[in-house]
């Protein structure tokens, strides 16, 4: 059953469409390249693949719980409480012991809040049987009120120089470190997702939940370990853009929900569920910030770019079903 399912996950059709992508992509920056040749400077190009390194994480959290026909609204406010939370432990604990321990404390802050809202997200749905809509819209709410409670409404600044450098400024193996923590985080959710038993089991959930109950298996372990991989691809999303700011930010992932579902699925996630790879959050967010990054140059209403996501998630959705009838 799993072999038949990895076969399945990839269809010519979707093949075409992941071609397609990266045409598109690079047809977006040359058209804004011949109106303002910054687009295609080398220093634009490199501030690309870091802001699409960022946005990828959130766009990778959407994919795992899209596969087993959910979403996460709630990767927004993990990314605000975290930022918040873990700048607030970063600073406290540096004044004490100092920069190095007070960054690892920040990030493993960071982490397990991620893990925790994943966790409360996992088990609203699986065990809770509460609709992933519902669930997350709810835990939006609370964790986005509590970022802004625990830091009341202000940001936190005097974050350590070892953190905002490392995280943001340093570059990792010849690549900024933001792209390159998402290129080693994207292989390791590639393997886990195609070569592994709880990976093939996500798929099968969202490709047939009654095959998934049938075959014996521990279905709401699996999806909620989903949510929890979701949390703790938002708490990396929300720690990096934290370092690159400088600062802990209550308001930080108020507005990256829409983007990030709309990168997914443009990408080639399916709202149906079973379908999608690493690929998909990779093109999507190169795709999405492209745009973005295009429209300040050129000084386009800010406005507007929501507008634009909009569009990106309506033209994304109308893919998905004629993939959908296309089987």
């Amino acid at each position: 059953m799993f072999k038949s399912l990895q076969l399945t996950s990839i269809r010519p059709r979707d093949s075409l469409m992941q071609l397609a992508l990266p045409a598109v992509i690079v047809s977006v920056f040359l058209g804004f390249g011949l109106v303002e040749p910054a687009m295609l400077s080398s220093g634009n190009i490199a501030n690309v693949l870091k802001q699409g390194a960022l946005f990828f994480f959130l766009a990778a959290a959407q994919l795992v719980v899209l596969i087993t026909r959910g979403f996460d609204l709630s990767v927004g406010a993990c990314v605000s409480l975290v930022s918040v939370a873990a700048s607030m432990v970063m600073t406290a604990v540096t004044a004490t012991a100092g920069p190095v321990t007070g960054v690892v404390a920040g990030v493993a802050t960071g982490l397990l809040i991620g893990a925790a809202i994943g966790a409360i997200n996992g088990t609203l749905v699986a065990y809770g049987r509460i609709n992933p809509f519902v669930a997350t819209l709810a835990t939006m709410s609370i964790f986005g009120g509590l970022s802004t409670t625990i830091s009341g409404g202000f940001p936190i600044f005097d974050l350590p120089r070892t953190f905002t450098f490392a995280f943001n400024e340093a570059w990792w193996l010849f690549l900024p470190a933001p792209v390159t923590i998402a290129v080693l985080v994207g292989l390791a959710l590639h393997v886990v997702l195609s070569s592994t038993a709880p990976g093939r089991v996500l798929y099968l959930l969202g490709d047939s939940p009654a095959a998934a109950h049938a075959a014996g298996l521990k279905v709401r372990l699996h999806l909620c370990l989903a949510y929890v991989a979701s949390g703790l691809l938002a708490a990396l999303a929300g720690l990096l853009m934290t370092a690159q700011i400088g600062s802990g930010e209550p308001n930080l992932g108020t507005n990256l929900v829409l983007g990030s579902i709309a990168a997914a699925v443009v990408g080639g996630a399916s709202l149906r569920g079973g379908r999608g790879t690493v690929l998909a959050p990779a093109l999507g967010s190169l795709l999405v910030i492209g745009l973005s990054v295009g429209m300040n140059l050129l000084q386009i209403n800010g406005q507007l770019q929501p507008v634009v996501v909009g569009a990106i998630l309506i033209l994304g959705a109308a893919f998905d079903m004629l993939r959908s009838r296309a089987r």
